[in-house]
């Protein structure tokens, strides 16, 4: 089995890149929506509350996402004591929910793995670097976009200029993301033009790694 890691900058389009690959073959496991399990498991939720109170509880009883995300992703014109503690919130998070997610990465991977030895997984996660998960792969792509084009990805998803740059500014950045990737994808253009490069890239992977 090959794994192979996908990274990019915030709104890049690591999803649309994933699909195309899925398209072709590949086995794509999302870190992304493991962070929303991650939130509803009764262990992690206290552990929130804990520490921010029942305000970060949606009517329901369950983790409001929205509520964390403030606590967590501090503007970039924020002062310093406010950017401080949204780091040591962001910390902390991370503290408890990437334990989580690994745990459930590393079971798909060998449910993968036990099923076809031969596939070739892409690993979808945006802090795969960060949280060192790329030990885990072959290899990693990094998607490539201009910031002006991930800024509008981002107010195409309701998210405001300021939210964009906060959750850019938590992660590691892309020229560090790309120095550390092995194969590059540019997703700028059109989704004609990815898939063109996805497909290349998909019959050296199946050769190469």
């Amino acid at each position: 089995m090959r794994v192979i890691g996908v990274v990019g900058g915030i709104a890049s389009g690591k999803s649309r890149v994933c699909e195309q690959f899925a398209a072709l073959g590949a086995v794509v496991i999302a870190a992304d929506p493991l962070g929303h399990e991650a939130l509803r498991d009764p262990a992690v939720r206290q552990r929130l509350v804990e520490r921010w109170g029942e305000g970060v509880l949606a009517a329901d009883g369950q983790v409001d996402r929205a509520a964390i995300a403030r606590r967590v992703f501090a503007g970039r014109t924020a002062d310093p004591a406010t950017a401080a503690e949204a780091r040591s919130a962001l910390k902390f998070l991370e503290s408890v929910t990437h334990p989580w997610i690994e745990l459930r990465l590393r079971e798909r991977l060998e449910a993968v793995r036990a099923a076809d030895p031969e596939a070739v997984v892409l690993l979808d996660a945006a802090l795969l670097l960060e949280a060192g998960w790329d030990r885990w792969c072959d290899g990693v792509v990094f998607v490539d976009t201009s910031a002006d084009w991930r800024r509008e990805r981002a107010l195409q998803r309701g998210w405001t200029v300021e939210q964009w740059q906060a959750r850019e500014a938590a992660q590691w950045p892309v020229e560090k993301k790309r120095e550390l990737s092995r194969w590059t994808v540019d997703n700028s253009g059109s989704s004609t033009e990815t898939y063109r490069q996805v497909q290349t890239l998909w019959r050296r992977l199946r050769v190469e790694v």
